[in-house]
């Protein structure tokens, strides 16, 4: 669907835009996106959540966008679509503030000879770019990234500022990589001699499909041999450690603090919460669900929810639950030897 360039929307723009039915005045004007509690007549939201639906009586929203299943119990004007939060993600995106991370090419930009630059790139100011990297057309670069030698970034890609992509790493189309991110930096591999640990040399590399993201301070390991792999439309929250040679497959999300070992294997369509954590060499099939604090240690082989995280309790349950656990041996001895007897 073409994108519109243009700051105000009537709702039967919007409708058209993302594909939905207008209830109400479609020639309300809207110029950003809020919340039902707090939108202004100019904004426009959206109810997801059945629990905010008491919300919708009183909202001042200039129109709300819906589920099917709600036509009729909004009193403003509203915009009637299959899945709200994705239509919600459409319309904002046409009211998106957030500055370019760079416009043109900054004089304090360093870049080699032999790299090739393509068509309309913004690069920041003490932007570095080494031998032989090639950037495509509309790729934009933050102030202070370096970006080292033989790296291929796609077009249409945003690379924050202070982004740090070693060596020959390939990055898709429409990648966005936030600030303070490492792409390739060497991966965890060490071999012992009689206590001294040896250094093996990581001399795979990373490579990242198309329209995914890739949050703050997240570090992705180059291969030991072989590649990293980040698929298509992967979306990867802050603070996340990737492993060498891990490969995560399309459409998959992974949430902040979640540190992934080397060699895994995460399927397609996979969504791991946050502080997650996973041992190396362990397969997840696709379709699988892994709730916050879940520690992985064996492999993952039919789709569904997974959990191991304990949700919080007063200290003095927790106390008493651990005395308990404690004992869960001698009561299991126990329970065995009455079997026995029976």
């Amino acid at each position: 669907m073409t994108a519109m360039n243009k700051r105000t929307y009537s709702l039967e723009e919007l409708a058209n835009h993302v594909g939905g039915a207008v209830q109400g005045d479609g020639s309300v004007v809207i110029s950003a996106v809020g919340t039902l509690e707090g939108a202004a007549t100019h904004q426009i939201s959206f109810l997801t959540n059945p629990k905010y639906k008491p919300k919708l009586k009183d909202t001042n929203a200039g129109a709300v966008i819906l589920h099917e299943s709600l036509q009729g119990a909004c009193a403003v004007p509203a915009l009637v679509v299959a899945n709200p939060h994705a239509a919600f993600a459409r319309i904002a995106q046409l009211f998106d503030t957030t500055p370019a991370v760079a416009t043109g090419v900054a004089d304090s930009a360093v870049i080699a000879p032999s790299a090739r630059i393509g068509c309309d790139v913004s690069l920041g100011h003490n932007v570095i770019i080494e031998d032989n990297v090639v950037l495509g057309d509309r790729v934009s670069i933050g102030a202070n990234t370096v970006i080292r030698r033989g790296t291929h970034v796609g077009e249409g890609t945003t690379i924050h500022p202070n982004v740090t992509i070693y060596h020959d790493v390939v990055i898709g189309k429409r990648v966005t990589i936030h600030s303070q991110t490492v792409i390739g930096a060497a991966g965890f591999g060490f071999a012992n001699d009689k206590g001294v640990w040896l250094t093996i040399p990581q001399t795979g590399t990373v490579r990242i499909g198309d329209d995914s993201q890739i949050g703050a301070s997240t570090s992705i390991d180059r291969g030991a041999m072989e590649d990293t792999l980040i698929g298509t439309n992967v979306i990867i929250d802050n603070q996340v450690q990737i492993g060498h040679n891990c490969i995560i497959g399309d459409h998959s999300c992974i949430c902040g603090a979640t540190g992934i070992a080397g060699s895994c294997h995460i399927g397609k369509h996979v969504i791991i919460g946050g502080g997650v954590g996973i041992n190396g060499h362990i397969s997840i099939c696709d379709n699988v669900q892994v709730t916050g604090y879940t520690m992985i240690v064996q492999d993952i082989t039919s789709p569904g929810v997974y959990s191991s995280g304990q949700p919080a309790q007063t200290n003095r349950e927790w106390r008493k639950n651990a005395v308990r656990l404690q004992k869960i041996g001698s009561l299991f001895d126990r329970v065995k030897a009455l079997e026995k007897q029976v």
